[in-house]
Parts: structure tokens; sequence; C-alpha cells
């Protein structure tokens, strides 16, 4: 089903919301029903592969798979088949915004927690790696513990485990890598020993101490410079295949890690048996931390404060193309007729983001136009407040209706009923009538104060950096920088260049902000 450089224009939706209880073949059998109600679209809720038991495919993990819950691809096409039977089209909600990272089944997200600054994929997601507190210097603060980091240790919660080659780190449901330096040190402890009950000359230990310097020859997860990024990223697979058939070929090998990990797995009611585990653990590329840490000191970006929700660069020309590959070959090739973008203003540039959009379906169906032809159909989640307008460069074809609903909501509303409830909000609330202006900025300092107030934290560390290379604002501190930051009146503070450091953040390879 081929589209023009005019798309399909959708005269009515019905959205669906996709999970493990409502999926592509329970949805089949509703569009008959959809069509003789006057349905001319479908709109679908994401359906690429999302944190399992997930209600709302919001949480992708992999945005170049459909979900498993919902159904196979042969699923998939016989729900498309049924629409275009009927002359249907679908709308598919997409989220550029962020990723699902709960229980560490994104693979991306798992490569930075292994391999910190020198991951491949690091630059998809928007971490600040030099951040304020030097314990947090090149490493993602992880903050999944129900507890302080050293009770949670000691009562033996985090467990070391050897699978396949690598070493992991349990914590309940969640498996963390562990780096291929630390590695080294848990393949070399007792080492002597081993040595002088098998002997120097023995092909395994021979093997194993190669494996050890191998480890420890690898490039810092310091180093970002690409060569020495592949260079890491190919060598420790190699040593994990080399480590996986050393072990399996020798029974003392293995025995001598399985002691090793029971030995570093401590003895609980021995607090200095959970030493080395300690050591291990604080050479990751990823701080364990307390989950309510969060607030304060988590240093990657997130949705909102979701911290299972990490957010992505799409400026970054490669994080769009890995993200949207698949979404935009299932458009050009007619499957999908529309696309609704998920809250775009946490987006760096949503103009450059909806041209990308645009550019890339009209590339992938074979269509000689520029974005501004607006070739497929493109709405975005935006509330418009009543002193604005939709921006005239983005290249799309409205938003998804939010005033619309609230004006036909409007009907509904008895407005002379306002002192009443202005009565009853007082009277529970027990305060005296507050102008709603003020109430909404007093609202928005309390969430950066709280919840948003890690990243608040690390616009200000970012300030101080812009502040201190010139000397005319070298004398701005951390404090005054956040308190500028935090009000709209705080005077000379509030005047730092924002749209100078954005631009030199993003050259540096950054764009950290608060969603």
């Amino acid at each position: 089903m081929q589209q023009g450089t005019h798309p399909r224009i959708p005269v009515s939706t019905y959205r669906v919301q996709l999970n493990r209880t409502c999926t592509f073949r329970d949805v089949a059998t509703l569009i008959p029903y959809l069509h003789d109600l006057g349905i001319t679209d479908l709109y679908c809720s994401p359906y690429f592969k999302a944190v399992p038991g997930s209600m709302h495919g919001y949480d992708v993990v992999d945005p170049n798979t459909l979900n498993p819950e919902i159904g196979t691809e042969e699923d998939y096409r016989a729900m498309i088949d049924e629409l275009h039977r009927r002359g249907m089209g679908q709308l598919l909600d997409v989220v550029p915004n962020h990723m699902g990272i709960t229980l560490q089944l994104n693979g991306w997200w798992q490569d930075v927690l292994e391999n910190g600054p020198s991951a491949s994929y690091a630059a998809f997601f928007d971490i600040d790696w030099d951040p304020l507190k030097p314990e947090l210097r090149n490493k993602v603060l992880l903050p999944i513990l129900g507890g302080q980091y050293g009770v949670v240790l000691e009562n033996q919660e985090l467990r070391l485990i050897y699978e396949n080659g690598r070493f992991l780190v349990r914590y309940y449901d969640h498996i963390l890598p562990v780096a291929p330096k630390p590695s080294a040190l848990i393949l070399a402890h007792r080492l002597d020993t081993l040595i002088a009950e098998t002997g120097v000359d023995s092909t395994h230990i021979m093997e194993l101490e190669s494996i050890i310097t191998a480890l420890r020859h690898l490039p810092a997860r310091q180093d970002r410079a690409p060569a020495l990024v592949a260079e890491r990223s190919r060598e420790k697979e190699v040593i994990k295949r080399r480590l996986a058939l050393l072990v399996e070929g020798s029974a003392a090998i293995r025995a001598f890690l399985d002691e090793n990990v029971r030995l570093i797995n401590g003895v609980q009611g021995d607090p200095r048996s959970f030493d080395l585990l300690d050591q291990i653990l604080s050479d990751q590329a990823y701080r364990l931390a307390y989950w309510r840490v969060a607030a304060e000191e988590v240093n990657y970006r997130r949705f909102f404060d979701i911290n299972e929700l990490a957010a992505l660069r799409m400026e970054n020309e490669g994080v769009f193309e890995a993200t949207h590959r698949y979404v935009l070959e299932l458009a050009a090739s007619g499957r999908v007729a529309g696309l609704r973008i998920d809250h775009p203003d946490g987006l760096y540039d949503p103009a450059a983001y909806f041209g990308q959009v645009q550019e890339g379906y009209a590339r992938r169906a074979g269509l000689a136009c520029e974005a501004s032809d607006r070739p497929v159909y493109l709405v975005v989640e935006k509330i418009i407040a009543p002193h604005e307008d939709l921006p005239e460069a983005w290249p799309v074809h409205g938003t998804t209706g939010y005033r619309y609903a609230n004006t036909v909501n409007g009907v509904l509303v008895d407005t002379e009923s306002r002192a009443r409830i202005d009565r009853t909000w007082r009277a529970f609330a027990g305060t005296e009538a507050t102008d709603f202006e003020l109430a909404a900025y007093q609202g928005r300092r309390a969430m950066l104060r709280g919840p948003l107030a890690a990243g608040l934290t690390v616009l200000a560390s970012q300030a101080l950096h812009l502040a201190r290379s010139d000397r005319r604002t070298r004398d701005h501190t951390l404090a005054s920088l956040r308190q500028g930051l935090l009000s709209s009146d705080a005077g000379n503070a509030s005047k730092v260049d924002v749209q100078a450091w954005g631009k030199r953040k993003r050259d540096k390879g950054s764009s950290l902000r608060i969603t």
C-alpha cells in the first residue's frame, strides 16, 4: 500500500491498548466491528518489545522487535491484513524520549553498565559522566536497592555468580554485569593456591593466566576514542568465550572458580568477609544505591522522576537511526499509516526530529520530497497553552487534540458552581485562596526541590563549568547558579547564557536537561 507525498489523513480513530491481555489476534477480531462503527484508522499503543508484563508499552527495551507478549510477526501481519481488507489504516504511538531499563533487560543499557563511558552505546543515553560527586565520576548511579548499600551487602542480598564465561551480580530480579577488569580480580583470587596444587606448567593454568592478563590490558572504561571503544567491545567478548571454554574443559578450574565465588560472597555475621565483594562492586561502571538517593544524586536523565525510564539523546543521528529503523520500515511498507509522537517537548530539537522522521520515511518509501512536504501523517502529543500555537516550523499535521478535548469537556462544566468548588477546595486544603499562577509556580519549585532535584543539580553544575570559562562570570558559585535556575527573580545568577551553554554541551557530546 504505497503512499504518495500526500499522506492518508484519518477521519476517525479508535485507540487500543495492546498488552498480554489484548493481543494482535484479539484486535484482529474487533476490526470488522470497528469498521461497522465508521472507524477509518486503528490507533495502537506502542507494541515493540517492552519490559515483561508491561501493560502500556511505553517502557520499550528493543525498538526493533515486536513485543512477544502481544504476538508474533504472523499475528501482526494478520491484523494488518484485516485492516487493509476494509480500507482501514493504522496509527502507531512512538516513544522517542526514553527506554525502559528496569531489571537490566535493555541490551544497550547493559552495555553502559558493563563498560561505562567506553560502552558502544554510551552516547545513546543522557548521562553526566563528570558530576560534582567524585564517587560518581565515570559511573552511573543505579538506585535499585531497598536499603542502605552496606546493610544490603552484608545481608547477602548482593550475590556474585558465574555464567557462561562472565561474572554477574544478582540482586533479586536484577542481573548486573561485572566489568572486565574486576573480573580479573575474581580469577586471580587464590591463584597461588591453585598453581601449587596443579603445577605452573598446566595448560589450563597458563590459559587462565593469559585470560587474566588479557582482561587487565583491555582499554580502560574512561577511554572514549572510537578505536579503543571498538577494541574493548571486541576483545572482552573474545575473552568471555575463552573463559567459557576453559571452565567447560577443566573440572579443576571450575571448582576453583566456584570456591572463589563462594568466598567472595561472604558470610553473614562476618562484615570483613564482604570486603572483596565490596571492592569488586566499587570498581564497576555503576554505583549501587538506596532508591531514595535517586532524587538528589541520579546522574542520568530520566522521564520525569521515573528511575526505570532512561532518556535518549535523540538529537544524535546514530540514536535516531537505531531507534527508528523498524518503525519507519513499517510506515514505508504501508503497514503503519501514521505516527503519534509521545512527549515532543522532551526532545532536544523537536523540529529537527520531526524533519528526520519525514525524511527517513520518504527515503525508505522511495519518494522524492522534502520534510516540509510532510509525506507521512504525523501528530504530536503536546498540550498547547492558551497563549501559544503549534510551532509552524514543525513538519507535522497537528496535535492529538488536547485543546479541542478541553473545549468539548467545558460543555459539561457548570461555571456557575465555581464559588462552591473554590470553598470546598479551601476547606479541604486548609489554606486561603491562592492565585493559580502563584500556586503553579510554587508547585514547579516544589518539584525541582524534590523529585527533580538531581536534574537541577546537573544543570547548575554545567552552568558552573560555563561560568568558570569566562572571567566576567567565573565568580558565580554553584549555590547562586542553582538558585538562579530555581527562581525567576534571582538577579544576575539567572543571566547565564543558557543558549551558549546548550550549544557548548551539544558540541561536547552531552545534552542534559530536565524533562
